[in-house]
């Protein structure tokens, strides 16, 4: 048998674990309630803003759902959308998104995001396995 265990800053590994309890089917909310909370979010953001979401899985309900209710509202135009959503993605946008324009933002924190993705492999001293 193997096991996943997930280790992060913060609360994100347990926000990990929610998604995936909802995508595997042991939990989450409905789509009709996610479009409902993010409709009342987005109503904060001024009209003349640029909006960036960064989504977990291109393709999947939640993007879907945000990606219509940007529409009604009118603030589609005005958004860019990034996939694929891990720590170092998030953390250079939150970082970079009012320093750079948005072509040079996108190349930034896909380069991070891709970069970021490694094995880790911990090497050993001697022979008894010492470290």
């Amino acid at each position: 048998m193997k096991y996943v265990i997930l280790v992060s800053h913060g609360n994100f590994a347990e926000g990990l674990l929610d998604s995936l309890k909802m995508l595997t089917g042991k939990d989450g909310i409905t789509a009709d309630q996610f479009a409902i909370d993010f409709t009342e979010m987005i109503t904060k953001i001024p009209k003349e803003s640029e909006i960036i979401v960064l989504a977990d899985i291109i393709g999947g309900s939640p993007l879907s759902t945000a990606m219509n209710v940007l529409a009604q509202s009118g603030l589609i135009d005005k958004t860019t959308v990034l996939g694929g959503m891990n720590l170092p993605l998030a953390l250079t946008t939150i970082l970079m998104k009012d320093v750079l324009d948005t072509d040079a933002l996108i190349t930034n924190v896909t380069s991070e995001a891709t970069g970021a993705i490694k094995q880790f492999v911990l090497e050993t001293n001697d022979e008894d396995g010492d470290i």
